[in-house]
């Protein structure tokens, strides 16, 4: 049976279109809708584990809706429209990323700066790589006084900054970095593995009977808890040989926005000095590209009297560099995870109030890196907000074509990086 195309109204195979509303006539329209379902996939995260931590809100939940409503069937084919509908995803998005950091605050606390073990100690163990805080609370509940070290992975880095969390003192590190490590480290540590979230790989066979999968998550021939009885996760851990000593490595993260704004008076003394010249927000989804090498590279050039904020796990690129200080205020300021964006976006907004003018008026840039998901809905915030001059790479967007990156270039002023010393040349002039 020849499937047909309800955009072009031809057989499918006619225009070259195919069965999923992609229609070869009127590409652009195909690739702004598959830009929209992608912006959709991070606001359904954000919204999942806020509802998790009982935080709601019938704006997102009518918007996923509507959206997935004018993308999945065959109602609408207005350009303009997608274009309206992207950029009001970028607005749902910046409400569901506040009601997601309410949610971790009221239920751990506001997150403050932490030194965190990056090595492991001798003893069993169980990993958690993910997103979800919730989860790790109550494994965190469950492992008490039996003996077993909890360390986080990735996204999850950021744990250790909110006092609920860190008040166990079982939560002794974090191992490895970015989310595509995870082979590597998982069959490296002899320990119970528990992934909570999106950024879970297919596990290799050397740790797949000692990895578990909760809420949302789920992987092919591995055990999945439903629930937040981990008695199976540990009784794993406790029958493992565990980890072996390390040399001791840190690195520190728990930057909140009241920490950072409790500076406010101080920065602005200080760029007003001429001591700040520039801040620069440098993160995003990692990507195991060599390409990604260009994020290190960015910061490796850039002068002393810079600040560099960061977050999501495209931080890994960057944690481990010691910046040092400029008279008290950290030169390298990690954020959270991909999420907390709401609180650089707020940081932005209140140092523009500092100075009398607008995000795009303050001597900021942010240089973001790029995978899909969670980043497209971000994207689509700060295009939202008017951000302009957004750097973004080690590729395009899969949806991106030309026509679409003018749109993007001539309208939010998005450039695509280029190489770390001319980036910073173009931007510190």
């Amino acid at each position: 049976m020849e499937m047909f195309c309800y955009q072009c109204s031809q057989t499918a195979k006619g225009q070259g279109c195919d069965s999923y509303g992609v229609c070869g006539k009127d590409p652009v329209l195909a690739r702004v809708q598959d830009n929209l379902i992608f912006s959709l996939k991070g606001i359904a995260a954000y919204a999942y584990h806020a509802r998790e931590l009982g935080f709601v809100d019938e704006d997102v939940d009518a918007f996923l809706a509507e959206a997935l409503y004018s993308t999945l069937t065959n109602v609408n084919f207005d350009l303009d429209r997608f274009i309206d509908l992207s950029l009001k995803a970028g607005q749902i998005n910046l409400k569901v990323m506040k009601m997601l950091k309410e949610a971790h605050i009221k239920n751990f606390g506001e997150p403050k700066p932490a030194k965190v073990r990056a090595s492991a100690k001798k003893g069993k163990a169980i990993i958690v790589t993910g997103h979800n805080l919730k989860a790790l609370y109550e494994l965190l509940k469950q492992t008490e006084g039996k003996g077993i070290d909890i360390y986080t992975h990735s996204e999850m880095l950021p744990a250790h900054g909110y006092p609920e969390l860190k008040k166990f003192p079982h939560l002794v590190g974090n191992l490895g970095g970015a989310w595509h490590d995870q082979k590597q480290i998982f069959s490296k540590y002899q320990a119970a593995i528990l992934g909570t979230s999106n950024c879970v790989l297919i596990p290799l066979d050397s740790y797949r009977d000692r990895i578990f999968t909760t809420g949302i998550a789920g992987l092919p021939k591995v055990k999945h808890i439903p629930g937040y009885d981990y008695s199976e996760v540990i009784a794993k851990a406790l029958e493992l040989p565990g980890l072996e000593e390390e040399e001791e490595r840190y690195i520190t993260t728990g930057f909140s926005k009241s920490v950072v704004l409790s500076l406010a008076d101080k920065i602005k003394e200080l760029v007003l000095a001429g001591k700040i010249r520039y801040f620069f927000l440098v993160g995003g989804c990692d990507t195991p590209f060599k390409m990604s090498a260009y994020y290190r590279e960015f910061v490796e050039r850039l002068p002393k009297e810079t600040i560099v904020l960061t977050l999501a796990c495209g931080k890994f690129r960057i944690n481990d560099m010691e910046l040092g200080e400029i008279e008290g205020i950290p030169r390298l300021i990690d954020l959270g995870q991909c999420n907390d964006a709401i609180d650089a976006i707020e940081i932005a907004s209140a140092l523009a109030d500092l100075f009398n003018t607008d995000v795009n008026g303050l001597p900021l840039r942010l240089i973001i890196s790029w995978m899909e998901q969670k980043a497209v809905a971000i994207l689509w915030t700060l295009l939202s907000l008017g951000i302009k001059n957004i750097y973004l790479g080690p590729i395009k967007p899969a949806w991106v074509d030309e026509t679409i990156l003018k749109v993007l270039v001539d309208r939010f002023g998005l450039r695509l990086i280029s190489t770390a010393d001319k980036d910073v040349e173009e931007i510190l002039g």
